[in-house]
C-alpha cells in the first residue's frame, strides 16, 4: 500500500507503535480499476468498499499491490515512547504525528469544545460527503484526551469514547420496471427489484434488492410502482417504499411463487424463516456452482487443485454436475490432461487428492452438505447424539427423528425441520446414492480429543460480533477446550465471548448477568 510509509520521517520515534488505520479506494481509482479489469476481461467490482476488502483478502501480495489501495491512520494500539519525545496526552496530537511522520490523516479531522458546534460540523458533513474523493457513511466522534478515555474504558471491545453517527441514507424515486428472483448457494430465493436507472448516493443504481415475500406485501410493493431507493450504508441499494399517489391503474401486484424458478422444485419455507428456499441444492442449476465451491472447501472435503476456475471450467466441459462426479473424475484422466493449461503431473496430483478424500470425517461430510443452518458446530451436536451418518440419514426423514433431533441441545425445531426437507428431497437422496457409489465412506463420528480440563470445560458460550479468527475457528477452539457453543443466549450461559460491533446479545448479557470475556480474555485461557 503506496501511502503507508516505509520509515517514519522524524528523528525521534517511538521505540515501538502499533498504527492503526482504514484501507480504502477513492472515487477516480475505483473507476478506472473496474475499466482495467473490463479491458482484461477479469471481474469488476460492485463497489470500491468489496474492492479494497478482497484486495486485503489476497494471499498473493503482489496482486494486492496492484490495486489502488491508500490508507487514512487514525489512532494508535501499544506505544512504548521513548528518547527526547515529549509524552503524546490527546488524540488531536497523535493525528498531528502521524501526519508529520508521513502518514496520510482523515484531512477533515476537527477538534470542538461544543455539542453544537458538533452537530454543525456533521450537518456540513452530510451536505459535502459526496464532494469527498471517498465514500462515508457518518463520522466518528472521539473524546480528545487520552487520560480520559483511559477512565472511560471500554465494553467488550467497543470504546465508551467513541461513537459513529450514521449519515441519512440518500434516497432517489423511480420506476420499477418488473421483479426477478435470485437462488442463492442456500437455495434463499431473493426477489430483486429491477429499475429505471436513478443516480444514488453518487452512483447509478438499476437494481435493488426486496428483501424476501413479506417485505414486498408489508409495503404493498408493485410491477409498474414509483418508487423510493437508497442505498443501505451507502453500498447496497434497496426499496424503502412505494409512492403511491404516483401508483398507475395497471400496477401488478407480485406473487412469490411456489416453485424454483431455476429448476421448478418445491420452494420451502422454514417456520420461523422470513426466506423460501429450493432444496435441490445440487440439481438446481443456479445453486450448482457455488454449492461445489462450497462443498471442496478448506473446511469440507478441502480438495486442493478443485478451486473456482478449475470448477468453472470442469462444469462448462461437462465433467461435473453434482458432487459425485468430483470422484468420477479418474474416468476422464486422458480428456483432462489434454486440458489447456493442465498436464499428467498437474491432474494426477488433483486424481490423488480426490481419491484419498473419499475418507471424510463425519462432521465434514455433514457441512459439506449445505444444509441450511446446519454447519460444522451443528454437525457435531448430531454426531455426539447418532454417532454416524446412517443412523441421522434414516431417522431424519421420520417424525420421529425430526423430534428427536429437535430435543438436541443446541438443535430445535428450524434446524430439524431443514434436516427433514433436505433428507427427503429426492434429488438429495440420489446424490449421496451417488457418493457412496463412488466409494465415498463417512467415518463414524469422533469426539473431539482434549487433554486436561480447561477454564472452559463443561461451560455454555455464546459467540458474538466479529473476532479476530473465522467463526467456524473459534468454534473449534472452544469445542476442543470441552466447551459446548450455543447460539441462543439464557441464564443458563456461562459465558458470552463478545469480538468487534457486539449487537443486541451483548446488551442481553448484561442484563442476564452472564460473564462476558473479550478475545483478549478468550486467548489468555
Amino acid at each position: 500500500i503506496g501511502t503507508i510509509p516505509q520509515k517514519l520521517a522524524t528523528k525521534n520515534p517511538p521505540l515501538s507503535i502499533d498504527i492503526r488505520g482504514e484501507v480504502y479506494i477513492t472515487r477516480t481509482d475505483f473507476e478506472a480499476l473496474n475499466q482495467k479489469q473490463a479491458e482484461e476481461g477479469g471481474k469488476t467490482f460492485a463497489n470500491a468498499r468489496n474492492a479494497a476488502a478482497g484486495a486485503l483478502r489476497q494471499l498473493d501480495a503482489t496482486i494486492t499491490a496492484q490495486r489502488p489501495l491508500r490508507f487514512f491512520a487514525y489512532g494508535a494500539g501499544y506505544v512504548e515512547e521513548g528518547g527526547k519525545n515529549k509524552k503524546v496526552i490527546s488524540h488531536f496530537e497523535q493525528i498531528k504525528n502521524f501526519t508529520e511522520w508521513g502518514f496520510q490523516t482523515v484531512p477533515e479531522t476537527q477538534l470542538f469544545n461544543k455539542k453544537e458546534k458538533l452537530l454543525a460540523w456533521y450537518t456540513a458533513c452530510i451536505e459535502g460527503r459526496f464532494n469527498l474523493p471517498f465514500a462515508v457513511d457518518g463520522i466518528v466522534y472521539k473524546v480528545n484526551a487520552f487520560s480520559l478515555q483511559e477512565r472511560l474504558g471500554f465494553v467488550a471491545r467497543a470504546p465508551r469514547w467513541a461513537i459513529a453517527h450514521k449519515f441519512p441514507a440518500e434516497q432517489a424515486t423511480t420506476h420499477l420496471e418488473t421483479i426477478e428472483l435470485q437462488v442463492g448457494r442456500t437455495g434463499v430465493v431473493t426477489p430483486v427489484a429491477r429499475l429505471k436507472p436513478v443516480h444514488v448516493g453518487g452512483v447509478v443504481v438499476s437494481n435493488a434488492t426486496l428483501h424476501n415475500a413479506d417485505y414486498i406485501k408489508e409495503r404493498d410493493i408493485r410491477i409498474g410502482d414509483t418508487v423510493f431507493v437508497e442505498r443501505a450504508g451507502d453500498v447496497i441499494p434497496k426499496v424503502v417504499k412505494v409512492v403511491e399517489a404516483k401508483r398507475p391503474k395497471n400496477a401488478e401486484a407480485f406473487f412469490f411463487p411456489s416453485i424454483c424458478p431455476a429448476c421448478s422444485s418445491e420452494l420451502v419455507r422454514i417456520e420461523g424463516e422470513a426466506a423460501y428456499r429450493c432444496v435441490n441444492h445440487f440439481g438446481c442449476p443456479a445453486q450448482r456452482e457455488a454449492v461445489l465451491q462450497h462443498f471442496v472447501g478448506r473446511n469440507q472435503f478441502d480438495i486442493e487443485g478443485l478451486g473456482e476456475k478449475m470448477l468453472e471450467l470442469l462444469k462448462d466441459k461437462g465433467f461435473i454436475k453434482t458432487p459425485a462426479d468430483i470422484f468420477k473424475l479418474a474416468q476422464h484422466k486422458i480428456e483432462l490432461e489434454a486440458l489447456e493449461g493442465y498436464g499428467q503431473k498437474s491432474i494426477g496430483n488433483l486424481l490423488e487428492v480426490i481419491e484419498a478424500r473419499k475418507e471424510v470425517s463425519f462432521e465434514r461430510f455433514i457441512a459439506a452438505l449445505g444444509i441450511p443452518l446446519v454447519g460444522q458446530q451443528v454437525a457435531n451436536l448430531l454426531g455426539s447424539y447418532w454417532g454416524g451418518f446412517t443412523a441421522l440419514y434414516t431417522h431424519s426423514q421420520t417424525t420421529q427423528g425430526q423430534q428427536q433431533n429437535e430435543s438436541i441441545d443446541g438443535i430445535g425445531p428450524r434446524i430439524a425441520l431443514s434436516l427433514y426437507d433436505y433428507f427427503t428431497h429426492k434429488q438429495n437422496q440420489e446424490m449421496l446414492a451417488d457418493l457412496f457409489a463412488q466409494g465415498v465412506n463417512v467415518a463414524p463420528y469422533a469426539k473431539p480429543k482434549r487433554g486436561a480440563d480447561t477454564p472452559l470445560t463443561g461451560k455454555t458460550v455464546v459467540l458474538t460480533g466479529t473476532l479476530s479468527i473465522s467463526r467456524d475457528e473459534a468454534k473449534n477452539k472452544l469445542t476442543e477446550m470441552g466447551a459446548k457453543v450455543s447460539s441462543s443466549l439464557s441464564s443458563k450461559t456461562d459465558y458470552l465471548l463478545a469480538g468487534e460491533k457486539a449487537g443486541s446479545k451483548l446488551k442481553k448479557a448484561e442484563a442476564l448477568g452472564v460473564e462476558i470475556l473479550d478475545e483478549d480474555a478468550f486467548n489468555s485461557m
